[in-house]
């Protein structure tokens, strides 16, 4: 590793147990790994924290964007991986990682996420093209204001990997709908920071467009039953966004 670059592996965690110890390992690349820790209830920090080249933090979490970029600033090396602990890192997408930042001038690479849901690939439901930054360096990227979906600000030049990414999402509804319900409750604040106020519009006709958009003009029909299952929970989300919102309007008045 002495001739390569050095390389930060980055991570926010809450309550990751059962993944904290096969995402470490799958981070052999890394000359060190960085976790910050949301105060996980179960034993995410102390498994993290008995690999000797982990380091964790401890942070109360306030949005997705403010904990990520708390994470890039303890990094010691400029070129950071910054993966989902529901994401495989695999040993080709791995190897193509540390040789391809030896020589390319982009200062941030994308990587192609396949989308698997209650154990079955989803290959449509608009998931066709699901590319995220993972590879960056440090000094040109920034997470954006967002409280949620985040967005990492490349000042320079962007490239995409070839090896893709296995993103095993959730596994049952009851796990997908409660981070749709905590994504919501972001939104919503997000919304009334703007000023924004929710109308009938936004309880009953978003919430169905969502749903027929994601099905249909998506191709979620394709995904089968599974497609039908995200199509309605995406829709759902948005109608509990607005219920959010609205709620957070009656609290001040």
């Amino acid at each position: 590793m002495k001739d390569q670059i050095p390389i930060s592996a980055l991570a926010i965690t809450l309550n990751e147990e059962k993944n904290i110890d096969g995402f470490i390992k799958s981070l052999w690349f890394a000359d060190e790994i960085v976790i910050v820790d949301s105060f996980s209830k179960d034993e995410t920090v102390a498994r993290a924290s008995s690999y000797p080249n982990v380091t964790v933090h401890q942070r109360k979490f306030d949005n997705f964007s403010s904990q990520k970029n708390f994470a890039i600033s303890k990094a010691a090396n400029d070129w950071v991986v910054f993966f989902d602990l529901d994401e495989e890192i695999t040993k080709p997408l791995s190897e193509e990682i540390t040789t391809t930042i030896q020589k390319s001038s982009a200062s941030a690479f994308y990587v192609k996420r396949d989308f698997y849901f209650m154990g079955k690939r989803i290959k449509y439901s608009g998931l066709q093209n699901d590319w995220v930054v993972r590879v960056f360096n440090k000094e040109n990227c920034r997470y954006n204001d967002n409280l949620v979906h985040e967005v990492l600000d490349v000042n320079g030049s962007t490239a995409k990997l070839k090896s893709r990414v296995p993103h095993y999402t959730y596994q049952g509804i009851d796990d997908y709908t409660a981070k749709m319900h905590r994504y919501s409750a972001l939104q919503a604040k997000m919304l009334y920071d703007q000023g924004k106020r929710p109308t009938l519009m936004h309880f009953f006709f978003r919430p169905l467009y969502r749903f027929w958009h994601q099905y249909l003009i998506r191709l979620g029909i394709l995904d089968g039953k599974e497609g039908f299952i995200l199509a309605y929970i995406n829709g759902f989300s948005v109608f509990k966004r607005y219920v959010n919102l609205w709620l957070l309007y009656r609290k001040i008045n």
